[in-house]
């Protein structure tokens, strides 16, 4: 059995590893795609204190080593399902592989994952000109123009990126304001292969073999309009990876988990959530970071606690 078990290899369950391993627990870290998670495409962060400007796949590589270098154990894996044993107080994981690990505690880091608008022709379109990372994907687009979707941080990034490569990029967002921080969107607005289509939503993608055009719809006025574009970047918000631990941890009406705001517990014993995954305002590199500290430390005093029963 580990002493703590932790779901995800993103920012904020690589420092929880980091934490937990140098405190000498026995620590596990499952991690079902690329260890470092989402920010491993981001192409360049700007905002992580003491780092001036990094891209994501060596960020995450140096947390990693850093939690192998104290004795973090990383697998890949699966979950299907976790079960907590009240009697003996022990956390059991269950793979699709048919493995099964067991420990005194859990941190679940296991981050969102991007949505889908969910209209007609997304899915047949899906790479064949639709993409949800602009860094994976953004020189096949070269010289070519495309959309990226969305109001946040991501969208106002990945259009930023895009402009690297192709010929114009469509900014459609479905408001008139932008959740973007203000430095971003005067960026994409200062740049000329950037176009705003504003209180606009898809309407359809279409194509034969591959994406040759999208329907627009004024939000406001109802028009519809066609933009002729090969690539399409998705970046309308994020769907918590949450499934396994329903109805066993308690979680809000999206499938964020609800966590104590100081020790990040949530309303199991000894189980914690850090990252993304977690119900609260802001979702950054740096806010990830913080709750794997914090959750790593609540497993300290939590394991502590145990012994001394």
């Amino acid at each position: 059995m580990y002493d703590v078990i932790i779901i995800g290899g993103g920012p904020a369950g690589l420092t929880a590893g980091i934490y937990c391993s140098r405190a000498m627990l026995g620590t596990l870290i499952l991690e079902k795609g690329a260890v470092g998670g989402q920010i491993l495409s981001t192409a360049a962060i700007e905002n992580y204190p003491g780092v001036p400007s990094v891209d994501g796949f060596t960020l995450m590589s140096n947390f990693k080593n850093q939690a192998e270098e104290f004795g973090a154990v990383i697998k890949s894996g699966d979950i299907v399902s976790f079960s907590y044993n009240e009697n003996t107080d022990e956390k059991i994981i269950k793979l699709s592989n048919g493995d099964e690990y067991s420990s005194k505690t859990l941190i679940i880091a296991s981050g969102a994952r991007p949505n889908s608008l969910n209209i007609k022709g997304e899915s047949d379109f899906t790479g064949k000109g639709i993409s949800y990372c602009a860094t994976c994907d953004g020189a096949f687009f070269r010289d070519k123009e495309v959309a990226v979707f969305g109001g946040g941080n991501s969208a106002i990034e990945e259009a930023l990126f895009l402009t690297r490569f192709v010929k114009k990029v469509y900014l459609v967002h479905r408001r008139q304001e932008f959740r973007a921080t203000k430095i971003l969107v005067e960026r994409a607005k200062k740049n000329e292969k950037i176009d705003f289509v504003l209180d606009t939503v898809a309407d359809e993608f279409i194509g034969n073999s591959k994406l040759e055009k999208i329907r627009l719809k004024n939000a406001v006025t109802g028009k519809t309009i066609t933009l002729d574009v090969e690539g399409a970047f998705m970046y309308v918000g994020y769907i918590p990876n949450s499934e396994s631990f329903k109805g066993v941890v308690d979680m809000n009406e999206k499938g964020y988990i609800i966590a104590d705001s100081e020790t990040l517990e949530t309303n199991i014993p000894g189980v914690y959530a850090a990252g993304d995954i977690r119900e609260k305002m802001l979702r950054q590199v740096a806010t990830a970071v913080g709750d794997g500290a914090v959750a790593s430390f609540s497993v300290e005093k939590y394991i502590e606690e145990l012994k001394n029963k």
